[in-house]
């Protein structure tokens, strides 16, 4: 049985290579966007990473939202992780828009552009963690809620509440679970296992690639918006839960579990993640993908090397240090002091202080 050793700093290795991974991914995944249209083989390659890199990504954030329970200390982190960043990426990239691209695009801080979906989708996901954890189904209510989501075109944009409800079951069956279940789908066997499936994989998207749109793997629209009656879109939650799950599952078996070269990357995908979107963007306007050298083989796989070099110097330590403000604000100043925190200081108070008179009995910060 694999063990997940912890990093030099605590955190455990096993999920910050899952996470350093998946992003390499999601940097491929939009590499190859517009490089997919007439080269079939790069086009399955997308369909079946897509189908896998966000669930695996949101899994994660769901298994580590399990605490959550609207603590004052929770409520800080999740503002100043969460809720800034969005605020200030959303900002970022609407005027980014205008300047580059639209110049009539309007700037609306509760409609997610292009990354930014995923912090307001955390945001809430994260608010409703309590609920999900009270539930004693919770991930078949999920997967009804997504189904049902898909039968709702007037849902709108705002939050992209369409894409968080839709991808909600991914962040429930991240909360439903424990450290036991990361080591069941990590032994040789699975391993093994994963190869034939990531080959079946394969020849269904190849299947796939001239018979369905690859629209559905983004979750974002209702059935009928995708052209489709509106019964297709319950089956289709249900068909591509199933097929995600199998695939990150799959992923999850080969991620190491031992501290390797990219293994502090883990902690800056958040980064990365944020960041390598405005290139991937002005590549795009700016039609570099369209050169010929970045249509064959080789101009492919040059883009692919360039975009996983790219992500991965955008999660490193300087980066994350100089986007810490933003990233990681302090906003202390903001806040009411934890009054469990200070209850705690108060009582080992009398035994810190023991000899100093009643200097012993003032709070900590008074």
């Amino acid at each position: 049985m694999p063990r997940t050793l912890p990093a030099g700093d605590g955190r455990d290795s096993f999920f910050d290579n899952a996470k350093y991974l998946a992003i390499a991914l999601v940097a491929m995944g939009h590499v190859w966007e517009p490089l997919r249209d007439g080269n079939r083989p790069m086009g399955v390659l997308y369909m079946v990473v897509y189908a896998f890199h966000m669930p695996a990504f949101i899994v994660i954030s769901g298994y580590f939202s399990r605490s959550f329970a609207f603590k004052p200390h929770q409520i800080k982190r999740l503002i100043s992780g969460v809720v800034v960043p969005y605020l200030f990426f959303e900002f970022a990239y609407s005027m980014f828009r205008k300047w580059l691209h639209e110049p009539g695009a309007p700037i609306s801080l509760l409609d997610p552009w292009y990354l930014t979906w995923f912090l307001a989708a955390l945001f809430v996901w994260r608010l409703t963690t309590p609920i999900w954890r009270s539930l004693r189904h919770p991930l078949v209510l999920a997967l009804a809620i997504a189904m049902l989501a898909t039968v709702s075109p007037r849902i709108g944009d705002d939050l992209d509440m369409q894409r968080a409800l839709q991808f909600l079951p991914y962040f429930v069956l991240g909360l439903c679970m424990k450290p036991e279940h990361f080591k069941l789908v990590r032994t040789w066997r699975t391993r093994l296992l994963a190869v034939p499936v990531l080959a079946l994989a394969l020849v269904v998207g190849w299947w796939a690639k001239g018979n369905m749109t690859t629209a559905w793997f983004y979750h974002r629209d209702a059935a009928e918006e995708l052209g489709g009656d509106w019964w297709i879109g319950p089956l289709m939650t249900l068909g591509m839960f199933g097929c995600s799950v199998v695939l990150t599952a799959c992923f999850f078996a080969w991620v190491p579990g031992r501290r390797l070269w990219f293994t502090s990357l883990g902690a800056g995908t958040i980064s990365g993640y944020l960041l390598h979107g405005f290139l991937i963007k002005s590549g795009i306007w700016f039609g570099w993908f369209d050169h010929g050298w970045a249509q064959g083989p080789l101009g492919a796989l040059l883009c692919t090397v360039l975009a996983v070099t790219v992500v991965t110097l955008l999660c490193t330590k300087p980066v994350r240090t100089l986007l810490k403000p933003v990233l990681e604000p302090n906003l202390d100043r903001f806040f009411r002091e934890d009054q469990a925190a200070l209850n705690a200081r108060k009582t080992s108070a009398p035994a810190e202080g023991q000899g100093s008179g009643d200097r012993s009995r003032v709070p900590a910060g008074v």
